[in-house]
């Protein structure tokens, strides 16, 4: 019997050490997938229009910071961090619309915040 409970605990322990690992192994696939679509989003020919320009290579740069903070939130222990993370993320969204209002831009259709998606959908889904 102890024997037993002994394999249980240790196949138990394994289990939550497989699940830990995987904690920042998805949180580094989250945080590369923003990076490499920032980095796309923000490579545009430029237009000779400097401010429609710096728009449309700002846009995706605060997406980017949107959907890292996402990241943090999602995978992030610190609660410090977190708060923080949600603050990026409204912060990001206020200036995303201000440059559109700007340059004027309609604004997107609302759509559910970041950190209300399903946990089954893909990261950044919906950006």
């Amino acid at each position: 019997m102890i024997r037993r409970n002994i394999l249980l605990t240790g196949t138990l322990l394994l289990a939550s050490a497989a699940q830990a690992a995987a904690l920042p192994e998805a949180f580094s696939e989250a945080m590369g997938v923003a990076m490499d679509r920032m980095m796309a989003d923000m490579h545009v020919p430029t237009t000779g229009d400097v401010d429609r320009d710096f728009v449309t290579m700002m846009i995706p740069h605060h997406q980017g910071a949107i959907d890292m903070a996402v990241a943090e939130l999602r995978y992030g222990k610190n609660p410090n961090l977190k708060r923080i993370a949600q603050e990026i993320i409204i912060e990001q969204q206020q200036e995303i619309a201000a440059m559109r209002l700007a340059m004027g831009d309609p604004l997107p259709p609302s759509v559910p915040a970041p950190t209300q998606q399903r946990a089954h959908e893909p990261f950044g889904k919906g950006h």
